[in-house]
């Protein structure tokens, strides 16, 4: 389900039966991303991950597993995963995950978003509407530049949390405190303005740009 979802999505996507067959593609191919689940046979894929980072493969690896007690969270990212998604997990959110991980490190990274008439600098975090400059806290801006490299996708409050606040899981207060700044946002970014940018997607998430953009 996976494999087919990222092809629909114009991934190439290359799959392994076992951790062994795994590891030898991850070693002897080139990859811009691994998904690696922790529990194959032959060789489990925290054994596939020490021996990657042995073998001294820089390419992001982004565990799916259905272990999400803390410990195996912290396992994993402490034995060298960029990145971990607890099954079962929403696929926009791995679509989420995959960009940002494919993005770390490119020469051609985005320093500059324009959706609509709302400009963002990631340089200077200068951002401007209709040429207009809306003045941001840190975080407010942390969080329009996060709807902004998933401009036209839907982010969820988990991948919010996860990605903004830096959580490791979503909890009540942290939703609180993710409505609020949201909300500060809004009203900074479309209060003033006919056409809103940012969209609530009821029982999703939030999407920056899109059909009205």
């Amino acid at each position: 389900m996976v494999k087919a979802g990222l092809m629909a999505e114009n991934y190439t996507v290359t799959t392994a039966a076992d951790g062994e067959e795994g590891y030898f593609l991850a070693t002897t191919q080139g990859f811009d991303l691994v998904l690696l689940d922790l529990m194959l046979p032959g060789r489990s894929g925290i054994e596939v991950l020490e021996a990657l980072r042995r073998h001294d493969t820089g390419t992001p690896v982004l565990i799916l597993s259905a272990r999400g007690e803390v410990e195996d969270r912290v396992l994993g990212l402490d034995t060298g995963a960029d990145d971990y998604l607890v099954k079962p997990f929403a696929f926009p959110e791995l679509l989420a995950r995959i960009r940002a991980l494919t993005r770390r490190g490119r020469s051609d990274e985005i320093l500059r978003h324009r959706i609509g008439d709302l400009e963002i600098d990631c340089v200077t975090r200068h951002v401007t509407r209709a040429g207009s400059e809306i003045s941001l806290t840190a975080k407010e801006y942390e969080l329009l530049e996060y709807l902004a490299r998933n401009h036209g996708h839907t982010v969820s409050r988990e991948m919010i949390a996860h990605d903004v606040w830096h959580g490791l899981e979503r909890s009540t207060p942290i939703n609180n405190v993710i409505d609020v700044h949201m909300a500060r946002l809004r009203r900074k970014v479309d209060a003033d303005f006919d056409i809103a940018l940012i969209t609530t997607i009821r029982g999703v998430g939030f999407r920056l740009g899109g059909d009205g953009e």
